[in-house]
């Protein structure tokens, strides 16, 4: 599924901050750029056909890039984007159907999945310097590689990973690891401190 551009939202491409999505519903996001609330219209209209759809509402603020699901563990960045309220507000929205959530303090990059996303089950790629460790404990972790400070954000999908390209050391890490890498030309995205998780909403239609 796609969603038209639009010429007044130059940064609609990232459409990851709009939603959250998990399998019994879809949780509309505030932006912490207020330039980018504007998008969320368009992006309720087209999940409405898919889940039942709750919102992040003010004073709280979330980008979507914040938020990581592990199974029924979701954690939620504090930034310079996503405010305490913005977390709260997920958490009271998705505890009923038995997910926790753990804020997180970003640092040093702007979102939390600037610093960490999911590569398997219970498997995790990270930059630990942008992390505190605590929460991530209990999972297996693959360190990027400390020349390559921004790799830690890919995307899973269908048992491939999909990496950026200008991460060979990072990417030679997972592929160690026995995973699938694809590698792609993502630099024209980093120009605007966007990463591949930004670019797509991943989740099961509920028409399948």
């Amino acid at each position: 599924m796609r969603i038209a551009a639009s010429d007044d939202l130059p940064d609609c491409v990232f459409i990851e901050d709009t939603a959250v999505v998990v399998p019994e519903l879809a949780i509309l996001t505030r932006p912490g750029a207020v330039s980018r609330r504007a998008e969320i219209s368009a992006v309720a209209e087209a999940l409405r056909p898919q889940r039942t759809l709750a919102q992040v509402e003010p004073p709280g603020t979330m980008d979507g890039g914040d938020v990581l699901a592990a199974g029924r563990q979701v954690f939620v960045g504090v930034s310079s984007r996503t405010n305490p309220e913005g977390a709260r507000q997920l958490r009271a929205i998705i505890a009923p159907y038995g997910y926790t959530v753990e804020e997180i303090e970003v640092r040093g990059c702007l979102h939390l999945k600037s610093a960490v996303t999911l590569v398997g089950d219970n498997l995790l790629l990270m930059n630990s310097a942008w992390l505190p460790e605590n929460p991530f404990t209990f999972f297996d972790r693959i360190e990027v590689d400390p020349r390559e400070p921004s790799a830690a954000n890919t995307v899973l999908a269908g048992g491939q990973l999909i990496c950026a390209a200008a991460y060979p050391r990072t990417n030679e890490r997972l592929q160690q690891r026995g995973l699938s890498v694809q590698a792609v030309d993502a630099s024209e995205l980093a120009k605007a401190e966007g990463a591949l998780t930004c670019c797509s909403l991943i989740f099961e239609s509920a028409s399948t």
